[in-house]
Parts: structure tokens; sequence; C-alpha cells
């Protein structure tokens, strides 16, 4: 690699559900990475449940490590979450949430907030409306995000997850219909995969409006350590070091395989890609 480097990999806390926050820190310490990517779920941050206190409490936990946060992604794949919903309620609702979490982003110390554009029925019968819906609500949170100088990065989904924003060409038509400087394009590599798609892909369309990676292996499906899968992850290195890319890799594993003794995948991940790294 010419230009890719170790302090470019962060780490997730996704599949440390089942252990304490502190054991996910302690061991992204000992593998030598210096940035995480924060999960906001039970039982590690769940912002409804959380007070002003134990909000500061998770930034110096991360913080007195030498850590960094360079994103914080409230869960929001799952119901009731979804800023495209059919329901006026469910998109009040779904608004509501990712605009308290973009607040409480730079309690955490980070710049960057992940989003998603939720999703319409299946059979495209409220297509227009949900996209249009999607639209004037991402909008809007990166009027908030701008207001607090967090960049939000929209992530391409799968296309059983979304059908609004599931490919290359669907997130592209998205970010141009909202021409928003603080709403910039992301890859996760499994929908990618399936899309038939690549980093390189990506970057001559998007440049500098590619602000996030999720860098993880797959069959083409699962979310990974980097290794278990069948994705040709050292041709994605390659291509994001062609292209010069700055922003950061994270680790999003969240196979339940690696539930039990999560350290192991983070290990393994680790180890791969400082074998090529700068």
């Amino acid at each position: 690699m010419n230009y890719l480097m170790k302090s470019q990999v962060a780490a997730m806390n996704i599949q440390y559900k089942y252990y304490p926050f502190t054991r996910f820190l302690d061991d992204v310490v000992e593998n030598g990475v210096s940035n995480i990517e924060l999960w906001g779920a039970a039982p590690h941050f769940h912002l409804e449940d959380m007070t002003y206190q134990e909000v500061k409490e998770i930034r110096r936990q991360i913080e007195s490590r030498g850590l960094k946060l360079i994103c914080y992604t409230p869960e929001q794949c799952v119901y009731p979450i979804n800023i495209a919903a059919p329901t006026e309620a469910e998109r009040r609702r779904s608004l509501k949430f990712f605009e308290d979490n973009i607040r409480v982003a730079g309690e955490l110390g980070t710049d960057k907030v992940l989003v998603t554009s939720g999703y319409g029925y299946f059979d495209d019968s409220n297509k227009n409306e949900a996209w249009k819906w999607a639209k004037d609500g991402l909008y809007s949170l990166g009027e908030l995000a701008k207001h607090h100088g967090i960049m939000l990065a929209l992530e391409v989904l799968r296309k059983d997850e979304s059908n609004l924003v599931y490919n290359l060409p669907t997130l592209k038509k998205m970010l141009v219909e909202l021409n928003h400087e603080f709403i910039g394009g992301m890859i996760d590599t499994i929908p990618m995969a399936l899309s038939g798609e690549s980093p390189a892909d990506y970057l001559k369309e998007l440049g500098k409006k590619l602000v996030h990676v999720h860098f993880i292996d797959g069959n083409p499906r699962g979310h990974l350590a980097w290794g278990d899968g069948v994705l040709d992850m050292n041709r994605y290195l390659k291509e994001l070091d062609a292209f010069h890319y700055k922003n950061i890799l994270s680790l999003e594993i969240t196979d339940s395989r690696y539930f039990m003794e999560p350290w192991k995948s983070i290990k393994q991940s680790i180890e791969k890609l400082f074998d090529v790294l700068n």
C-alpha cells in the first residue's frame, strides 16, 4: 500500500453485545487500533435510556484509553426506525430518533453519524412517496447536522433491507437530489459485493463524497472477520489505495458466530489488515 494507513482502521462494538463496553475498548487497545465506531444500542449505548452523565461517562471511557470515536451509528435497521415509513407517526418518531442522536454525537466527541434511507413497501406500490419522504427526512437531518458540525454518512443497504438506497446508482441519485454539503455516501462491502460493485466504482462516481467504509468479509452475505469469507479484500484495499482514500475502514463484524469470543474476530481482522497497511 502506498497511501492507506493503519491509522485509518476502526473497530466496532456490535459483536460485543454480550460483554461490557469496557472489554471491547480494552481489546481494541490491545490490538493496536486507535479508532472506534460506536454502535448505539443496549447494553452499551441506547440513548433513550441514558442520562447526560452516562453519555459523558462513555466518552470518558473512550478517551481515557487514547481512542478516537470516528463515527456514531445508532441502531436503525430494525423496527420502529424508518424515515420513509408510510405513516406520519412512524416518520415523525424516526426523525426524532435521528435528531436526538445527531445532537448527542457532539457530546460523544465525534463529527460523523451513520444514517440510512429507510424503505418503502417492497412491491414498490409507494416507492415514489417513500423516496420523497426519505429525501425530505435526510435533508432535514442534514440541516441539523450542519448546525452541529456533523457529517452524515448515508449507507447503502442490501436490496432485502431497502428498496430505496441499495446500490451505487441509487446512492448517487439520492446524494445528487439532496445536494447537501453535510451528507456524504458510504460503502458497506457486503451490499456492494451483492450488487456486483467495487470500491473503485464508488470512488470514481463519488470522489470525496465517499466519507466512510464498512470493511468486512462475506460469503458474500454476512459481516465476517477478514479471511472468513470469499470476498477479494486485498483487491478492495488496492482500489481504495489507488484512489488515495483518506477516510476510515471500519470493522462492522456482526455474525453471531463471533458473539461468544468477539475478541478473536478483531484480532484476526487487524492482523490481516496490518500486514498490508503502512
